[in-house]
This record gives C-alpha cells, structure tokens and sequence, in this order.
C-alpha cells in the first residue's frame, strides 16, 4: 500500500479518502484543489536519507514510498527525473555570488520538467483502468504526457492552442498522440479539456486539477537537496505560469523537514513573464487569488501564459510560507536571458526555462539576493522547443552568423573582421 493518509481541500480543510474523490473538493468543482497527506512515520520506515544513499535506481522512483503509487505499480521504461545538478561559477561571478547552481531539467526524455507529472498521471490513470488519458497544455505537459504514453502503450487525448510552437506539436504527432488544436488560449483549451474529459469518463492529468501532480513535480526538489548532499540551497529560482512547479517544489520541501532531511526551508522564488503575471500581481498587491479575476495573458514564453493560473493557491502558499517573493521580467528578459545562460553554463533553455534566470538577474540587481547565499535555478525545458524564442534571443545579444567563401582566403577575411582576444 502506498504511504497516503488521505486528501486535504485547501478551501475547506475538509479531508477525503482518495477512493471518495477523483479530482477536487466537489464543493467548490474545479478551484477545489486538493493536497496529498501522507503518513510520514510510515514513509519513514520506507525510505530515509541512508536507504536512498545505496539506491542505484536514478529517476524519480528512487522516492517511491513518498510518491502516491503502490509499491508493486508498473512504471514507465523511460528515465525520468535525476537530471543533472551544474555549479556554474563564472554565471555566480558575473553576479556577485558565491555558489550558482543549474539544475537542467530540459535532460528528461521528452526534453522538459513536466515529464515528472506525467509519469505519475499514467500510473494513476493506469491505475485507474483509463482507457484514454488527456491533459491540456501549452505544449511542453502535453508532449511529456504523449511521450509516456507512446513508451506504455497508452491512448491520449491531448488539447493545445492552436498557436502553440510547432516543435512541441510534432513532438505530439511523432508520438501518435490524438491532438485537438483549439482556436483559443490555454484557458480555451483546459476548459474543454475538463469537458470532454469528464462527457467521456477520460483521466484527466490537467495540473491545478489532479492532486497527483504536485507529488510528481515535488521530486525536482527532493532531488536538488540530496544532490547538494542534503545542505538545501538559500534560495531556488522557477518561472512560474499555471503554478504547479512551484507548488510541487514546495510539497517536497515540505515533505524533507517533515522527514527530518533537510534543516532549513530555502526560499521560492516565482519568475513569471510580464504579459502574464497573475501572480506576481496577486502577491504585490496581497490579492485573494479565489476572487481575483482572471488577466489576458500574452508572452513569448508560452509555457508560462496562464491568464487563470490554476494552481495559484499552491503556488502562492509556496512564496509566501517559504519568505520568498514574485518576480516580474519583460519578454525581452526572458529571450537575453537564453543566450546569457547558455554561454555561462551550457544550458540551453526555452523561454520559459530562461524566465528563472531572468528573474535572478533582476533579483540580484534589486539587492534581493545578497553575494553569500546558496542559489538554484531551475530550467524547465530545452531550448529546442522554441528555436524560433532562442533565434530572437541571440539577436537581442547581437550574435549573428558569418557567411563565408568555401575558401581559406575569405575565411581570413571574415576572422579578421571578428577575431578578438579570447575568441
């Protein structure tokens, strides 16, 4: 049996039995976002810092008993989740800190942080006996739910604005998902997502909506902790747009001083983009975000355009429990920081994983982060997804390709034109 005490209403407080709910709180429908409770005394005989120390299983099953599956569940083949953790010293010099970390989430198979969820999803759904499992997406949660159902052998459903980035919807089709291009914005798309899904009895993997997605995203922060050898950072940095990530980064947390694993809860620090930042508002101006209305959302990071947040409550509570704070940055930000990142890292993030280092550039410049502190930026998915963003970018840094001769002579030519100490 897995390790759930029961489901928590974070409206009501009310709890349920997960056999007596499939989603929310039905008495407050789709903003009756619920929280999983699990029994930590029983985790704590599963698992425990010296159990994970001598478990070779590198993905987020490594945390199984703290995960919302049963123990003998049949997971998906793919490796999800332990990508890599990078100190980036010359990116902590040029701001004035002492340690920098990246942790580069665009290494999960289907190149982006929301294969963490979806796995969880077709467990669940799985579990469930679904025959179709759909989500709504801006692209990225769609690709990772298609993804892993294609490595399961799972039919899906999948629904994404019509704009979405081309990239992300060949993703989509390469893996034989059934996609419904909606003419509309991501709100469009998650409203008739939680119709078809509930008119045909599909599971639906909608974040904000099913509990269980949070618990797959926590495992990004249970990762960060145990690869800094469970000295947890100061601060962590994540764009922020529907609120799920920085939910579930919070949930883990949680879930670690519960356990006794880490001694010190970082602070959170919400990026989100200027054309969307429903958040970033709410938080300034101390807005109940039940009755704020929502805003129109418009963003070059589409991952992060949420006119309705859906998970605000999580994602609000993870600001304002851990002493963090909301960042807003322009588009124009968010694309200088791809390449400003790439060059001092060598990670290559989308608009929206860029957003995070945006976000503590202008931290930083505001004294929010003083030179000592410990920092963690996550990016939430590859610069391949969006290379039309990731061209707009290394414009604004002024980089542009040479065109040369196919000859020596004209090579000496344009080197002598570009050629600079240190090239």
């Amino acid at each position: 049996m897995n390790h759930i005490l029961h489901l928590r209403s974070l409206i009501s407080g009310q709890t349920f039995r997960p056999d007596e709910v499939d989603y929310v709180d039905p008495a407050y429908g789709p903003d009756g976002v619920l929280d999983v409770v699990y029994d930590y005394d029983a985790v704590g005989h599963d698992i425990s810092r010296e159990s994970l120390r001598r478990n070779g299983d590198t993905s987020i099953w490594r945390y199984k008993p703290l995960l919302p599956v049963e123990p003998d569940a049949e997971v998906p083949p793919l490796q999800i989740g332990w990508t890599p953790l990078y100190a980036t010293p010359r990116l902590a010099a040029d701001l004035g800190l002492r340690r920098l970390w990246v942790k580069d989430d665009g290494r999960n198979p289907t190149a982006s942080f929301k294969d963490r969820a979806s796995a969880i999803a077709v467990v669940k759904g799985r579990e469930r006996g679904a025959e179709i499992i759909t989500t709504a997406s801006t692209g990225n949660a769609a690709a990772a739910l298609s993804g892993i159902c294609a490595s399961m052998g799972q039919a899906n459903v999948i629904f994404v604005p019509e704009k979405a980035p081309q990239a992300k919807v060949a993703q989509l089709l390469a893996y034989g998902a059934t996609v419904m291009l909606v003419r509309g914005s991501y709100d469009d798309a998650f409203e008739l997502c939680l119709q078809a899904a509930d008119a045909y009895g599909w599971y639906n993997r909608n974040t904000g909506f099913n509990p269980y997605m949070t618990e797959g995203k926590k495992t990004a922060s249970l990762e960060i902790c145990e690869q800094l050898n469970w000295d947890a950072p100061d601060r962590i940095f994540v764009s922020v747009g529907d609120g799920c990530i920085i939910g579930g980064l919070h949930k883990g947390l949680k879930d670690m001083m519960a356990l006794g694993w880490i001694e010190k809860m970082p602070r959170l620090m919400g990026v989100q983009a200027a054309g969307s930042n429903y958040l970033a508002e709410a938080w300034e101006r101390n807005e109940d975000v039940l009755t704020k209305p929502p805003i129109d959302a418009q963003t070059v990071a589409d991952s992060i355009s949420a006119g309705l947040p859906r998970d605000r409550l999580k994602a609000m509570a993870a600001v304002k429990e851990t002493g963090g704070a909301y960042i807003t940055v322009s588009d124009d930000e968010i694309l200088a920081a791809i390449p400003a990142l790439a060059r001092g890292s060598g990670v290559f993030a989308e608009p929206a994983g860029a957003a995070a280092y945006a976000g503590l550039i202008k931290a930083v410049d505001r004294g929010m982060v003083s030179a000592d502190e410990r920092v963690v930026v996550l990016n939430t998915g590859s610069g391949l997804k969006d290379v039309a963003g990731a061209m707009k970018g290394v414009e604004l840094a002024g980089t542009q390709p040479h065109r040369v001769d196919a000859n020596l002579d004209d090579l000496r030519r344009v080197m002598g034109m570009v050629w600079r100490p240190g090239f």
